[in-house]
């Protein structure tokens, strides 16, 4: 069953669609969802697929050029050729009349190999192809190689793209389709397992219940996500033992690259270096203050995959238990008493786009143009009079760079309702924002709703929202 993604498959159609050539570069994290995406566009046309591998660039030339002598002359599928421009070509004689798409899934594989494959290309989209009924798409997960190689105007084939796609992990609101009769709690933390990415939350039964399936994916030493960290670290990275020493840090909530870089014993300029390939796969971002995005001090390092997260606060604490076979009894005993806990930094994630969805459609008084996250240090008074500092966030910041106004709020994923200090801590965080933004509204985001108090005072300037409210 292929699930969402219609945005993407009208911009493929509508390059497809067009007379003579057209060129998508499509690119992403894997698991994401990129070669799937492809196989359903493609599946009722004619097509060349080909997936590159690490076997070099002689090799890659041999297994292409039997696929497209596969597609277009079959009979002569053993032909052996001894340059792409041979199979190109073949290519530019054989497409006539009708459409065909020619794919080349994982191109960072060959062409880090072959640094002339991309010129290459460049010359016959441009002297051959600009009137073939041929449809090129550029796929790979590789993000820093197709932003710098394929996408930026030092590569080849710059300009002559149609269409580019960029495919992201599914949003919460999506990746509960996967999961259609759960509460609006479990799509939640399905979502928080998985992080939205296409090939975890496929692995989902939909027939059972989040507990089994946890369970069976995670705490199992045959599930397929008790060992899925390691192997994708293990396909990126030649040094898996720096990265995951990292990763662990990152995880327990060190996120200055000065404390990262003491806790593994590496130096900063080690640590930086694989920071940045790991945010180049995908896994890690850094984060802003919204308000000082130009202060490098107010940088942070955190795991932009949800389900790496809590595979490393779970399972690496109970990987004997698990190999015991009591992996079942670790969730129940352990994981599941503190999964609220592990669901905070997702729920504000759930919570920031959601603000910024409603704000952009007119729902919050404000076209809010961007939406994050402000962290600082306000000062307090305590009730004998003595002054003290401590540090303060607001999980949630939408800003309008059109009329300078703002919303802030706040996130709890608790059993317990948002009551009348919560509020208050917000009301006065939120004077601490820059005072280029005026605050109109002030939302609070619960899973367990809100106390009576709010009853009393007056709601013209405070948005209730709950999980369900998200999911509506």
């Amino acid at each position: 069953m292929f699930i969402g993604r219609s945005h993407e498959l009208n911009s493929l159609e509508n390059v497809y669609s067009k007379d003579g050539f057209g060129m998508t570069v499509i690119y992403g994290r894997r698991r994401v969802g990129k070669s799937y995406l492809i196989a359903q566009f493609i599946k009722d046309k004619k097509k060349i697929f080909y997936t590159a591998t690490k076997v070099g660039a002689e090799r890659n030339l041999e297994l292409f050029s039997k696929q497209v002598m596969e597609v277009l002359d079959p009979d002569y599928r053993d032909v052996k050729f001894s340059a792409i421009e041979d199979v190109f070509d073949v290519i530019t004689k054989k497409v006539q009349d009708e459409k065909v798409v020619l794919v080349i899934d994982e191109l960072p594989y060959w062409a880090e190999k072959d640094e002339s494959l991309l010129s290459v290309l460049q010359k016959y989209i441009d002297t051959q192809w600009l009137e073939k009924n041929i449809m090129l798409i550029l796929c790979g997960s590789a993000l820093s190689f197709m932003e710098k190689k394929v996408l930026s105007e030092k590569s080849p084939v710059f300009g002559r793209r149609d269409s580019q796609i960029k495919l992201e992990a599914f949003n919460y609101r999506d990746s509960s389709l996967f999961v259609p009769n759960y509460s609006a709690e479990e799509k939640a933390i399905c979502y928080g397992v998985t992080g939205g990415v296409a090939k975890y939350l496929a692995l989902f039964d939909a027939t059972k219940s989040l507990d089994e399936n946890i369970k069976r994916l995670f705490f199992s030493t045959d599930g397929y996500l008790f060992d899925e960290t390691k192997n994708l670290l293990t396909q990126e990275f030649a040094d898996v033992t720096i990265v995951n020493n990292i990763i662990e840090q990152i995880a327990s909530g060190e996120n200055a690259l000065n404390i990262i870089a003491a806790k593994v014993h590496e130096k900063e300029t080690t640590v930086l270096y694989f920071l940045e390939k790991l945010i180049d796969v995908g896994l890690v971002e850094k984060k802003k203050c919204i308000t000082e995005e130009k202060n490098k001090k107010k940088t942070q390092y955190v795991l932009k995959d949800h389900m790496f997260k809590f595979w490393y606060e779970f399972i690496p604490k109970a990987i004997s238990v698990i190999e015991m076979g009591q992996g079942e009894l670790y969730y129940d005993k352990v994981v599941k008493t503190q999964i609220h806990a592990f669901m905070g930094s997702v729920f504000e994630e759930m919570c920031r786009y959601y603000t910024l969805e409603q704000g952009i459609l007119g729902e919050l008084g404000s076209f809010l143009t961007e939406v994050g996250t402000w962290w600082g240090v306000e000062q307090l008074t305590d009730l004998q009079g003595n002054k003290f500092r401590q540090s303060a966030d607001i999980d949630v910041v939408g800003i309008s760079g059109i009329d300078k106004t703002a919303v802030i709020g706040e996130c709890k994923f608790k059993n317990e309702k948002i009551d009348k200090g919560i509020y208050e801590t917000l009301l006065r965080r939120g004077e601490l924002l820059s005072k280029k933004y005026k605050i109109n509204k002030y939302l609070l985001f619960s899973l367990s709703g809100y106390t009576n108090w709010f009853d009393t005072i007056d709601m013209s300037n405070v948005v209730l929202i709950t999980v369900d409210d998200m999911y509506r």
